[in-house]
């Protein structure tokens, strides 16, 4: 099964190839989004990657902290499903 994770403090320069790229080093991405502000298109700061392999997540996450893009240390947790704030 898929294990999707929340990466915080993003360089706003990020694009989704560029995370994609920096996550490999862990193992298959299966995909990455940067989440973007619909009114002005900038990247809000984070984002999501998905892996395959819990493995390659697992070690992913195990870099909460200490993993640096760009200058920027990461936040890196297993994403929570989204709740409706109805």
């Amino acid at each position: 099964m898929a294990k999707k994770l929340f990466i915080g403090n993003l360089p706003f320069t990020t694009t989704n190839d560029s995370l994609g790229e920096f996550f490999a080093q862990f193992g298959e991405v299966a995909s990455a989004a940067v989440v973007m502000d619909r009114a002005t298109g900038r990247s809000k700061g984070f984002g999501f990657v998905e892996f395959d392999d819990d493995a390659a997540a697992d070690a992913a996450i195990a870099q909460d902290g200490q993993a640096d893009l760009d200058g920027r240390k990461l936040t890196i947790n297993e994403a929570r499903p989204k709740v409706d704030a109805r």
